[in-house]
């Protein structure tokens, strides 16, 4: 059965994969909706400072505001205030810092509200981060100095557990961060723990787990194609996807880890991933479309050698990497727009696949420059980061050519089976047509073959036989009793050449059964005895109308032997089962004979003992005579199996 999505089921998958994410956001939206209350207090207003700092420090456990400098200033939440990059840009010493300190009136919360949280969408800044509620410390981070995970977090701080415990009258924010950067913050919420939990946890999980786990299972298709290539490396398109994926992957690693990260060379592999991330999506783009493009190869290779050696934190190059990072990310962003507008062209007439890639990388680097815009305060700090989904637009973009290229396999696949169904057809046709020709050469050879045995035989025995009765009549020579005797041979041998020709299905008692029957009519006139002894014997697979003929005539010439020159009165046939073979024993009660005499002797009975032993010798078998003064014992053993006797 050939089983391909139509493209009404495809429509249909996606129709309900899409239904299926609107209801999952609506519960999640519905959720927070149920928890909205009246004890809710949205807080879009605040006094701000700043002050200077020798460097990063830990947040005491106690601070109030009346014992900071009387030089608030009145802003409005959510605060975004423009970065000038090149001034940030400029190296400082990172011991050299900022403090900014946001105060928050909660006046207007109910004294009943319950144990409360604050709840911020954001909140940007490259160090610590501490809460105070009344003057004591309610939140901080685990540990001091540069932060690269806080602004995909959401601020999230319980303010007191007790239920019966009254409402702090003011939050303090103690926001770190080093001299020339800004600090971006968002309106904050303030409110029962149950009221402000499906808010928090559904930017939390849109924000940061859902965009890990499409990472991670970007990465684990990743290693999956890399396992492909080891066992088919010709292909190189198997070991770019795993770069790809894991580039992908690493670039947003510092985002989901749950603790801070202050280590450099963290911060150098997430900064430069992005650069290999573009790199290895130009060497996709080019084994799509084909052209070399060395121009560019050769730019992209230096340019992301450029910014790796110069941001190494063992060289310190640059002294101030977090700094200068807006500026790397922009030039991130100007290569990923070539690449992509490059790739575009390149693949637009030549690969299908590559306008995907293409188009999809373009996407990509939209979403990444929403980030950077966000990153730098150009747009509001309660906007989405984007960029979190490239993953998903990635693996999409991706997925969909391997489904492409699978489906295409498949048909290939197909299309291959019916040409070889038709060939086997085909053949099928000629090797009956030829085996029915073959049957009717073999029955017409085996028609053949049995008329000239049987002329063979009729004219070594019955033919002889006439031809000598004929003579002796005309001769006058004989008398009339023995021309019958003569024709009554004749008789026999034409019966026993017709018993040949009956089915005995390989069974030889059968067969010496049918003998029988002839030679009782003959033996009751002679005065003669016939003992039958035969017992069940194997069946003889080999027994066909030719070697059943050559049997026959070997017991009938012995019994004939016995009749004409022994005198006896008894004649007894036996059957037994003799190693490999089965015998058929012929024994009488008459006079001896010399057996080698006769053997030796041209006479008619050297003759019959002679044709007997070529007749046995025809189908693979042996006769031997014991004759005594009181009688004679002829034996006939034949093989079970020719193929091993003539081993």
């Amino acid at each position: 059965m050939n089983y391909r999505p139509a493209p009404f089921f495809a429509n249909v998958v996606l129709v309900l994969s899409m239904a299926l994410l609107g209801a999952i956001g609506a519960f999640l939206g519905g959720t927070a909706g149920l928890q909205q209350s009246d004890s809710l207090l949205h807080l879009t207003r605040a006094d701000w400072q700043v002050d200077e700092a020798p460097g990063f420090s830990t947040p005491p456990l106690k601070q109030d505001s009346g014992a900071l400098p009387d030089t608030w200033k009145r802003v409005e939440l959510p605060l975004a205030l423009p970065i000038a990059l090149l001034r940030q840009a400029e190296a400082s010493s990172t011991r050299t810092t900022r403090t900014t300190w946001i105060r928050l009136s909660t006046r207007g919360l109910p004294p009943d509200a319950g144990p409360l949280a604050l709840y911020g969408i954001r909140i940007k800044t490259d160090g610590t981060i501490a809460v105070y509620a009344d003057g004591q410390l309610v939140h901080r981070a685990q540990q001091s100095g540069p932060l690269w995970n806080s602004t995909r977090t959401p601020l999230w701080a319980q303010l007191d557990n007790s239920a019966d415990s009254k409402p702090p009258s003011e939050i303090l924010l103690r926001l770190e961060h080093t001299r020339n950067a800004q600090v971006a913050l968002s309106s904050l919420w303030i409110g029962p723990i149950d009221a402000l939990r499906g808010r928090h946890g559904m930017r939390q999980w849109l924000q940061q787990e859902l965009p890990a786990m499409l990472g991670a299972a970007f990465m684990a298709v990743g290693v999956f194609a890399l396992f492909v290539w080891f066992r088919r490396r010709d292909e190189t398109g198997y070991l770019l996807f795993f770069n790809l994926a894991a580039t992908s992957f690493m670039r947003g690693l510092h985002f989901y880890v749950s603790l801070p990260v202050a280590n450099d060379w963290f911060a150098w592999l997430t900064v430069n991933s992005l650069f290999w991330l573009v790199m290895v999506v130009h060497f996709f783009l080019r084994q799509l479309h084909g052209l070399q493009l060395k121009w560019l190869t050769v730019g992209v290779v230096v340019a992301t050698t450029t910014i790796g050696l110069v941001t190494l934190p063992g060289l310190n190059i640059v002294q101030n990497t977090p700094q200068v990072t807006p500026l790397i990310y922009a030039v991130a962003a100007l290569m990923g727009t070539l690449v992509c507008l490059v790739g575009s062209v390149s693949a637009w007439r030549r690969s299908t696949e590559g306008r995907l890639v293409a188009v999809g990388i373009g996407i990509c680097v939209l979403l990444g420059m929403t980030d950077w815009l966000l990153q730098n305060n150009f747009i509001s700090p309660e906007g989405w980061y984007l960029g979190a989904y490239t993953n998903a637009v990635t693996f999409s973009v991706f997925g969909a050519l391997m489904y492409r290229r699978y489906m295409h396999a498949i048909g290939e696949v197909e299309q291959l089976n019916a040409s070889l169904a038709q060939r086997l057809q085909k053949r099928e046709a000629e090797l009956e047509l030829s085996h029915r020709r073959l049957r009717e050469v073999e029955r017409l050879q085996t028609i053949s073959d049995e008329r000239q045995r049987l002329m063979q035989d009729m004219h070594d025995g019955l033919g002889s036989s006439l031809i000598s009765a004929i003579r002796s009549v005309e001769g006058g020579g004989m008398s009339d009793d023995k021309v019958s005797q003569i024709l009554k041979s004749c008789l026999d041998d034409l019966k026993l050449t017709l018993d040949s020709l009956e089915p005995i299905e390989a069974d030889l008692l059968l067969l010496l059964a049918t003998l029988r029957y002839r030679l009782e009519p003959r033996l009751e006139g002679t005065g003669v005895s016939l003992r039958w002894e035969v017992q069940e014997l194997p069946a003889l697979d080999w027994l066909d109308p030719s070697s059943a003929l050559h049997i026959l005539r070997i017991v009938q010439e012995s019994i004939s032997n016995i009749l004409r020159h022994t005198r006896a009165t008894e004649i007894r046939v036996g059957t037994s089962l003799e190693g490999a073979g089965v015998q058929v024993t012929i024994e009488d009660n008459g006079q001896g004979f010399d057996v080698q005499k006769v053997m030796g002797n041209q006479s008619a009975g050297g003759r019959g003992l002679q044709n007997q032993r070529r007749r046995a010798q025809a189908i693979k078998g042996v006769v031997q005579w014991e004759s005594k003064p009181t009688g004679t014992r002829f034996v006939l053993w034949l093989p079970l199996q020719r193929e091993r006797q003539s081993a």
